[in-house]
């Protein structure tokens, strides 16, 4: 059961990352590190399922793959850059 419930979590891990990289392609363009997106959402998919294996365990298959979703969607959504002000020059 464990290993189905890790890999659901990194199925899981992959639709996020590669979800905001075509949802958000503009904010994670200009970070420029498509790979770092791409493993952070499966490692931190991974990492949630273990703690909540961890916390709940064994037989809550449905509460684990939440919480490894919710982990996923929190640690991409740190990569995201925020949209770039206007620069306002001094001499206009």
């Amino acid at each position: 059961m464990l290993l189905w419930e890790a890999l659901g979590s990194v199925l899981i891990g992959l639709a996020v990352s590669y979800g905001a990289l075509r949802w958000l392609p503009e904010r994670f363009g200009r970070f420029g590190s498509r790979p770092l997106a791409l493993a952070t959402g499966p490692g931190a998919a991974l990492f949630g399922a273990l703690l909540a294996h961890s916390v709940l365990g064994p037989g809550h298959v449905l509460a684990t793959l939440g919480v490894s979703l919710g982990v996923a969607v929190a640690l991409v959504s740190l990569l995201l850059r925020p949209s770039p002000r206007p620069r306002r020059s001094a001499t206009v």
